[in-house]
């Protein structure tokens, strides 16, 4: 587990495209998640230049560097556990009953922020290569103590 304050950047699917517009929004983030497909390690670094990063693998991570990400972790940002996976397909775990305040995935390059039972769902959509008509987007997670609130941001790419 690892600890964190907020306010927490949200990113996935940059496939090894990281975008100014992309670190704009994450600036002044306590923490940034990145949901999986990363595409390259020297995103990850710059994403440090920021802050403190958290990632997964996802399914294009599949060179050696990427190894070293796991394909699941969980983020503790006090009062909240928040589990972060790439694909939600793959989430084999009850999240309730496992005590976790939110979700986090990517991989479907679509931007979502949804409430199953108490639980936050996020996916922050793709900030990397544009996808379909799907925009560019990121996200933001803040926290009163008793409740996360999600935000997406639009990257205005077209």
């Amino acid at each position: 587990m690892t600890k964190s304050a907020y306010p927490i950047g949200v990113i996935s699917d940059t496939h090894g495209l990281l975008r100014d517009e992309a670190l704009a929004a994450l600036a002044g983030s306590a923490l940034i998640i990145h949901a999986g497909d990363v595409g390259t390690p020297s995103i990850l670094s710059r994403l440090r230049d920021i802050a403190p990063v958290i990632g997964v693998r996802g399914n294009v991570d599949t060179e050696a560097w990427a190894r070293l990400l796991p394909l699941t972790t969980v983020v503790e940002a006090q009062p909240h556990k928040i589990y972060v996976l790439h694909d939600l397909a793959h989430l084999d775990l009850d999240p309730r009953a496992a005590g976790l305040s939110a979700v986090i995935s990517g991989h479907s390059h679509k931007a979502r922020i949804d409430d199953q039972d108490g639980v936050l769902f996020l996916n922050p959509g793709s900030a990397g290569p544009r996808r379909f008509d799907l925009p560019v987007t990121v996200a933001r997670l803040t926290s009163d103590g008793g409740r996360l609130h999600a935000q997406i941001v639009d990257l205005g790419l077209r």
